[in-house]
């Protein structure tokens, strides 16, 4: 087509994806592509006056290319007219002119359909709706005779749809609202070769279906009357779906049989496509022609229910299935172990997760539940479709071989484990809380499907077992036992209550409740009840720096038991452990000393084995864990506030050594729940070890409501630490050379030395360095988390109060920590920020104020630092730090008011959360036996204590030794 601008000739053409290639002479001479842009487009703003467009070199002529999308708008702008102007004989670029702004205006108002040629070939395109009234009055044949576009329609086609998707669907939002509203245009697996435009577009709802019935393939099952199966083509009326007009088609596609003469039209117009539709070759290998002409037997049934009916519906077709169907196809058979109806009750003893169950097989198919015999009997019929009790069943083969392959596997006789039964049935009750899948990998998806799960149906007693197991609250209260001398507040009765409702059944118990709540004290009052019958001792393996406080808290809350430490060099073995044992309540050791002396411990069968901080086997690899894991019990408990700090893993050891085997071997825990909700955040799996996990896992937070009500305002708590071995010798030896001095001092220099040890005998209970005056930590020592370690455990208060805040943290809580020393503070200060990767705050009496007041805006921040670390006298008084809930006291002031002062910071008006106020006493040291006197008010009174260390300087020789020396019995 052509157009003359003066002496200049431009002609066009349309390509089949609907650019326009433009090109011109000048006096019968090429005009430079660049020349020729610059003249039609630098008015034309699209295009950015020209410069987006491409030039192509199309043999010896330069071709100015506009891209399809701008095709219409730009043959509809007014200025075309301006820079045009067209010549008798240019008919072509005329007709052009005059479609293209008729085109434009059709697709801006949203007059199109999707396009059917474009569909079959694979691509989402569109074209002008024919019915359109602007279009029909144009002449289409007159265009069409002058071959006014060069490539046909084509191009036009594809100009027209490249405007649609520009105007209409640009944005992946209207993308996604067309998938919704039409999945069908979506969906290449349809194949709509046969159908008419309109019937495709009535089939993807986009226009209605004007014929006043639908065309439907129908399957009969057999019945008195006729017992085959019979596929049949009908007319379903649309206004009343009960009128089905039964046809026959001729192999011309004739439409034989008896329907409303109002019809007749439709099926005259339709009936040869139904025919050539249904020549097309199926799945099954025959096509719908030959389905109709013939009885079906039960294995073609089968194979049109299951294959080729979803093909036939995917390709368009109505498919009336027998209404069974739907349910029943949906069902997968399922294979149920039912639990006998005496187990787990009254003179039933259970012996852990390894007892085992009588059982008998149940599967359900469909509505029809069969016993094993009847099962059996289904099966010898070798059928697919068979009618049960009066209701038709389908047998999938895959599906029934793998229900023969799990009741092959399982042994009745034997019965199944209550570790099995628990497993089977907690997962189930999982999957009926319909959680939406998450992004599980590809390999899972593909494991699950089509797979048979193996059921389990609970008798009353067990269904009670587990309820009660997720319900502690409503579990018979047990009485508290005589010999506790504390008042159990009413959580802890039922932590206690749970933890000996686990041992009846031998099921391992995890009491992780927060710090602070008492989970010490649960486990004591749980050993009071059980070792007055018992004829084993239980133990209990802790983190060494927490043995002295389990000696003074089993002392002070259950004098009546019999306490033996099995730790240090001088502890027992052979005989004399055996017979000590005869005597032993509940013994004592650390994981170092458990791995040690592995074979010993092996040898009894212990009443109750605990561990206390049972993150320390969170590392199911290393000897200690599997030292601990090898050691025989009746029951196991695990008291810990952190279950999980890092890793699934950690859990899986813990519930390994609780309940060996409940949760899988650690590389198939892995695989089913680790790698799903740990990389990809996978609900369902997340919900099925939440159930798995639950009944076994009592944990309390202090946020819990009726935990706060049961809970003081403020609790104190003494930590009792043992001195490390590093420390116990300084200690040792800074006594040993005072007592020496103390012989020949006198008056002031013998009063100015005792005041000099004492300050190095309490410094040496906070950490061997700020006695042996060692240059601090380095930073890379304290980057490197082996050296950092080494340097923590060389002081047990230092290590424990690392675990603490550690834990705290995670619960995210806030604390302060005292401290007496400037050094000591620092050191903590390092400690804790590097530990914890996070900001530290450090206040002591040369801290200026205006920074002073910034750390205390900064910590009562709601979003501030979570550590505040305070000098006794620079911190004690005068400030508001409501932002902490626990006071940690890190070294004792024989005051008690002064210590009650710094308490006071974070207790006080305006605190929101109960008070935990942890004071460190290393046992066995000055810091005890002052504690003890503070306690007991023995001798001295509260005043002469409470005013300063002074009256120390007046006691003799002897009474300074009682005080300074370290008892050995710690």
């Amino acid at each position: 087509m052509n157009a003359i601008l003066h002496n200049l000739q431009v002609s066009m053409t349309l390509t089949d994806s609907g650019d326009a290639l433009f090109w011109g002479f000048l006096d019968d001479r090429d005009v430079p592509g660049e020349k020729l842009r610059n003249l039609m487009f630098a008015w034309h703003e699209s295009s950015y006056y020209g410069t987006s467009l491409d030039l192509q070199q199309a043999g010896d002529i330069s071709v100015v290319v506009l891209p399809a999308d701008m095709v219409l708008p730009y043959f509809t702008e007014p200025g075309f007219m301006e820079i045009l102007r067209f010549e008798d004989g240019n008919e072509g670029m005329k007709a052009m002119r005059e479609l293209a702004p008729l085109l434009y205006q059709e697709a801006q108002a949203g007059r199109y359909v999707p396009s059917l040629h474009d569909f079959r070939k694979g691509t989402l395109g569109w074209t002008w709706d024919a019915e359109s009234d602007a279009l029909k009055s144009f002449d289409w044949a007159a265009f069409q005779n002058l071959d006014a576009l060069g490539q046909g329609l084509a191009g036009l086609r594809a100009a027209f749809s490249a405007v649609v998707t520009t105007e209409h669907y640009a944005s992946e939002a209207a993308i996604s609202d067309l998938r919704r509203d039409y999945p069908a245009l979506f969906q290449r697996s349809a194949s709509p070769v046969t159908l008419t435009e309109e019937e495709w577009l009535a089939s993807l709802g986009w226009r209605p279906d004007t014929a006043p019935f639908r065309p439907a393939l129908q399957l009969l099952e057999p019945d008195e009357e006729d017992d085959t199966w019979r596929l049949r083509l009908v007319l379903q009326d649309k206004q009343d779906r009960s009128v089905l007009a039964p046809i026959r088609l001729a192999a011309d596609g004739t439409a034989a049989g008896t329907w409303d003469t109002n019809w007749s039209p439709y099926v005259l117009e339709r009936s040869a496509g139904w025919a050539a539709r249904l020549a097309e070759p199926l799945p099954s290998g025959s096509s719908g022609v030959e389905l109709l002409s013939r009885p079906l037997s039960d294995e073609s049934a089968w194979t049109f229910l299951t294959t080729d009916s979803r093909h036939l519906l995917d390709g368009g077709w109505n498919v009336m299935l027998p209404g069974w169907w739907e349910a029943a196809s949906k069902r997968k058979p399922r294979l149920r172990a039912k639990v006998s109806s005496e187990a787990g009750g009254k003179g039933q003893s259970l012996f852990g997760l390894n007892a085992l169950v009588d059982f008998d097989w149940r599967i359900a198919i469909g509505e029809a539940d069969l016993s094993e015999a009847e099962f059996a009997a289904m099966l010898s019929r070798n059928e697919r479709l068979i009618r049960f009790r009066g209701q038709w069943v389908y047998l999938d083969p895959a599906l029934l071989e793998q229900i023969r392959r799990l009741m092959a596997s399982v042994d009745p006789q034997e019965g199944l484990s209550l570790l099995d039964i628990f497993q089977l049935h907690l997962l189930n009750e999982s999957e009926k809380e319909n959680v939406p899948k998450g992004s599980s990998s590809p390999e899972d998806d593909a494991e699950n499907e089509e797979r048979i799960k193996m059921e389990v149906e609970l008798n009353a007693h067990l269904m009670g077992l587990l309820r009660q197991l997720a319900q502690p609250s409503e579990l018979q209260e047990i009485p508290v036992p005589a010999g506790l001398r504390a008042e159990l507040r009413s959580y802890q009765h039922e932590g206690f209550t749970w933890l000996t409702y686990l041992r009846k059944f031998g099921l391992g118990a995890c009491l992780a409740d927060d710090m602070g709540l008492g989970k010490t004290i649960q486990f004591i009052t749980y050993l009071l009840h059980h070792q007055a019958e018992s004829e084993q001792p239980a133990l209990l393996i802790c983190p060494t720096s927490v043995l002295g406080n389990w000696q003074k808290e089993l002392v002070r809350f259950a004098p009546d038991l019999k306490v033996l430490l099995y730790y240090g060099k001088g502890r027992l073995s052979g005989e004399a452990l055996s017979e000590a044992l005869k005597g032993t309540d509940i013994v004592l050791t650390s994981y170092t000393t458990a791995l040690m002396e592995q074979e010993t411990l092996q040898e009894t069968v212990w009443s109750s084995l605990c561990l206390d901080e049972a993150q320390n086997i969170k590392n199911a690899q290393n000897k200690q864990s599997a030292a601990v894991r090898s050691l025989q019990a009746k029951h196991r408990i695990a008291l810990t506030g952190t279950p999980i700090e890092n890793r699934l893993s950690e859990l899986w050891s813990i519930y390994d050594f609780l309940n060996p085997g409940y949760l899988g071997n650690q590389r198939g825990f892995q695989h089913r729940f680790a790698n799903p909700i740990e990389k990809h955040q996978d609900e369902e799996r997340t919900m099925q070890l939440q159930k798995l996990v639950k009944p076994f896992m009592l944990r309390r937070k202090k946020k819990d409501p009726a935990i706060q009500l049961d809970l003081p305002e403020k609790q104190e708590m003494k930590v009792y630490l043992n001195l490390t071995a590093e420390q116990g010798a300084l200690y040792e030896q800074a006594v040993k050379n005072l007592m020496e001095r103390m012989q020949k001092l006198e008056g002031m220099e013998r009063k100015g030395a005792i005041l000099s040890a004492l300050t190095q005998l309490k410094q040496l209970c906070d950490h061997p360095v700020l006695l042996t005056k060692e240059a601090p930590i380095s930073e890379e020592s304290l980057l490197n988390e082996d050296s950092r370690e080494s340097f923590i455990l060389r002081s047990a208060k230092l290590e424990r109060l690392v675990a603490m805040v550690g834990e705290l943290r995670d619960e995210g809580d806030s604390c302060l920590i005292f401290t007496q020393y400037v050094s000591m503070g620092k050191l903590l200060a390092d400690i804790l920020q590097a530990q914890r990767d996070e900001p530290v705050l450090y206040l002591n009496g040369s801290t200026p104020k205006q920074e002073r007041d910034k750390m205390i805006d900064k910590f009562q921040a709601a979003d501030g630092p979570g550590i505040f670390i305070l000098s006794l006298k620079a911190g004690g008084v005068g400030l508001n730090l409501t932002a902490a809930n626990h006071v940690f006291h890190f070294d004792r002031w024989w005051n008690p008011a002064v210590e009650n002062q710094a308490t006071d910071r974070a207790y006080r008006m305006g605190q929101k959360r109960n008070v935990q106020v942890h004071k460190f006493i290393s046992l066995g040291t000055l810091e005890e036996k002052i504690d003890e006197m503070l306690e007991s008010k023995m001798s001295l009174s509260e005043n002469v204590i409470s005013t300063s260390e002074a009256w120390i300087t007046e006691l003799s020789n002897e009474e300074l030794h009682d005080l300074f020396a370290l008892r050995k019995d710690w």
